[in-house]
């Protein structure tokens, strides 16, 4: 069996290679050893945000009375949100399936392992191929704390699937996948604590939108432990008691239950990776160029694997830029411009640099920051909120960041990414007609 391109992995990298080269007209065979999708469709990205806009909805409807409309007495069962967000995931691996099949994909299910940079044993088969991708994607960090194994702990995989209700959660790590969930329970009435090692949640995100954020969900009932490093878990009388070292005191917490969120490593092991001998970086992760290509010169890393941005939207870009370079046409990997957002309500949303990338680097630049209340939609929609809207403007113009806290961040961050990824000068928005009312004119109004 020989194909022009083998991809090992079905996530968003894989399955975006795997259908723009069989569109190309190449023979491609994919490799999944669960399902279509990977974590990011199955357990992560989708039914985390399936799960999050049901939470999103009951808050709305508690608050109904700000916009002078009355809900008595709202309600869930979480039951049924959790099997409304299976039913979401099974359509879109479906779709993911069918558009696969459409460009004549062959889908192989099983564990496929490398032998060389041309051939991949999957059970008793063996595949030649001219050009290899590897989308192994990432796994959750499980960190060393003493005692963890001996208690009963949630991944993110495993807080998806939880039908029945509880009244307290300890979150271990407060980074965007820990404040996504804290968000969650928290909207269900659950009581959280968040312990985080660093001063501040969402390491990464500007620091100024980081701290409104926690300040907002403080006034909700959720409790923040900064510069807390976990010592030590155990069970006693049903409770999870979490030991942890702040500011030389110690503190403890208990719940009952216990979620670690403390980020994701790729994927490397298991399936023949050191057969191939590729180039490392200073963190160990695999050496990638501009075009996704390693030191191998047919193997393209694209996705998690490479620990470059373990974001699904960059893994399709990289995947994109991959398949356009098999295929000879000009294309290159740009990470300046990436955006990450945390879907909690209310949404962050940043792309480019933070203040602290700046001044670490010795750039010079110039801080614009107004309420998103400048619009008139964003006030009409979100009623006692302000937000903000925070643009990093270099001292040539240039836009070098763009930083939200509002809703809806996630849908306007793009606006910023492509300014930044063109070089556009931050004064050129006023150029442009956007659309009245609209939240995204306080672009405009920076």
């Amino acid at each position: 069996m020989k194909y022009q391109v083998a991809i090992i992995g079905g996530g968003p990298a894989g399955y975006t290679a795997a259908e723009a080269a069989g569109k190309a007209g190449l023979s491609v065979v994919l490799f999944e050893k669960n399902a279509l999708g990977g974590v990011c469709l199955n357990e992560g990205c989708i039914p985390t945000k399936a799960l999050l806009y049901s939470a999103k909805v009951l808050d709305m409807a508690k608050h109904a009375s700000k916009y002078a409309v009355s809900v008595s007495q709202p309600s869930f069962d979480l039951g049924k949100m959790v099997a409304r967000k299976s039913k979401v995931v099974r359509k879109l691996v479906l779709g993911v399936k069918a558009r696969l099949t459409a460009q004549q994909v062959t889908i192989v299910q099983g564990e496929a392992f490398v032998v060389d940079a041309h051939t991949i044993r999957c059970g008793e088969d063996t595949y030649e191929c001219e050009k290899m991708m590897l989308c192994t994607g990432s796994r959750s960090v499980i960190p060393p704390i003493e005692g963890l194994g001996d208690v009963p702990y949630w991944t993110h995989k495993d807080a998806l699937d939880n039908k029945e209700m509880f009244h307290s959660l300890t979150v271990i790590g407060g980074g965007v996948i820990g404040m996504e969930f804290a968000s969650l329970f928290n909207s269900l009435g659950i009581s959280v604590t968040v312990v985080e090692m660093q001063n501040e949640i969402l390491g990464g995100i500007d620091g100024e939108l980081a701290a409104m954020l926690r300040n907002e969900y403080g006034k909700r009932g959720v409790r923040f432990l900064l510069n807390t490093r976990v010592l030590s878990v155990k069970q006693t009388d049903g409770l999870i008691k979490v030991t942890c070292e702040c500011s030389g005191e110690t503190v403890e917490v208990e719940s009952e239950r216990l979620l670690l969120s403390v980020g994701r490593r790729p994927q490397t092991e298991g399936f023949g990776l050191e057969n191939l001998n590729l180039e490392r970086d200073a963190r160990n992760c695999i050496k990638t160029d501009e075009h996704l290509l390693t030191s191998a010169p047919d193997v393209y890393v694209c996705g998690d694997l490479n620990g470059k941005s373990l974001l699904a939207h960059t893994a399709v870009r990289e995947a994109e830029t991959a398949v356009r370079h098999i295929l000879g046409e000009p294309d290159a990997m740009d990470y300046r411009a990436i955006p990450g957002v945390v879907y909690t309500n209310p949404e962050v949303a940043s792309v480019g640099s933070t203040e602290d990338a700046l001044r670490n680097a010795g750039m010079a630049y110039e801080v614009i920051r107004i309420p998103m209340s400048f619009s008139g939609r964003f006030v009409a929609e979100n009623e006692g909120q302000n937000g903000l809207c925070k643009a990093l403007v270099g001292s040539d113009g240039t836009l070098l960041g763009l930083h939200m806290l509002g809703n809806p961040s996630s849908e306007l961050i793009v606006m910023g990414g492509m300014m930044i990824a063109d070089g556009r000068k931050f004064s050129e928005w006023k150029r442009y007609v956007f659309p009245h009312p609209t939240v995204g004119e306080v672009l405009r109004e920076l």
